[in-house]
């Protein structure tokens, strides 16, 4: 599921230049129905072509609300999404750490509590990651 927010900002007749703060419902909505639906979701493309840390900034917040990956308008944008949206080296460890305590159940690993759940979202960056 892509989010096209470009074209969600027209609908909603939000001024031209208007933040993402705007559309965080929306956003969040899309994440949501992505994930209810069993499919990856896909932030929108980020117009702004020569700015470069912006667009890191966006790829980054992207994936802190959950998107997978972000759609690009340029070749320039490539490395940075991969790198906002690639498990970095530290969570392939610590994934890794955890698939290998786990017994089954809820149980205490690293100070925190996990269960089931948290052993399937390490296996799926593990698979993410190639690993």
């Amino acid at each position: 599921m892509i989010a096209g927010l470009n074209d969600l900002a027209h609908e909603l007749k939000l001024p031209d230049g208007m933040d993402r703060g705007a559309m965080s419902h929306a956003i969040q909505a899309i994440v949501l129905a992505a994930r209810a639906g069993g499919v990856w979701g896909f932030d929108g493309v980020y117009n702004a072509i020569d700015d470069a840390a912006g667009f890191a900034e966006e790829a980054s917040e992207g994936r802190r609300l959950g998107f997978d990956g972000k759609t690009l308008i340029h070749p320039s944008q490539v490395e940075p999404c991969n790198a906002a949206f690639a498990p970095s080296e530290r969570e392939i460890a610590a994934a890794e750490a955890l698939v290998a305590a786990a017994t089954g159940g809820a149980q205490r690993h690293e100070g925190r509590m996990i269960e089931d759940m948290h052993v399937a979202a390490a296996r799926a960056l593990l698979d993410r990651a190639g690993r």
